[in-house]
């Protein structure tokens, strides 16, 4: 099995980790900071995980397009994800990037997409347009 450049990841799992144990209002300052970390927490909590070796082929040719910066086949490939649906944990604007995993035989890009967070090198696969979220797990 092919492991892209990007497999090295320090705390990827660790920080989702951080914002599941310790993100709970009990940490909190203030209501609003409780209401933040309940938001982020009940966000991570609802991103599934998927073996690296369980994603479709095309999402392998998306990643080793990320690793040697494209040329991408889209132009909107590499562009900010702003995570507009709550699905991903809250980060501040411009955290997360979205790519293009190709769908044999569709003529548009296709609902399957890799989006990547910078932080921690963590990396998302949503094969239905962003309803729903895996953090990609590169040890299976």
């Amino acid at each position: 099995m092919k492991f892209p450049p990007r497999i090295v990841r320090i705390g990827a799992l660790g920080a989702l980790a951080s914002v599941l144990l310790l993100g709970g209002p009990a940490v909190a300052a203030s209501p609003t900071a409780a209401t933040a970390a309940v938001t982020s927490t009940v966000s991570a909590a609802s991103v599934g995980d998927i073996c690296y070796s369980s994603l479709p082929s095309q999402a392998y040719d998306t990643f080793d397009l990320i690793a040697s910066n494209g040329p991408f086949p889209y132009s909107q490939d590499g562009t900010v994800f702003r995570n507009s649906e709550g699905v991903l944990p809250s980060q501040t604007s411009g955290y997360y990037h979205e790519y293009t995993v190709k769908t044999p035989g569709s003529s548009t890009r296709g609902a399957r997409r890799i989006v990547t967070g910078q932080a921690t090198d963590e990396d998302y696969y949503t094969s239905d347009h962003y309803a729903t979220f895996d953090l990609v797990d590169f040890t299976c």
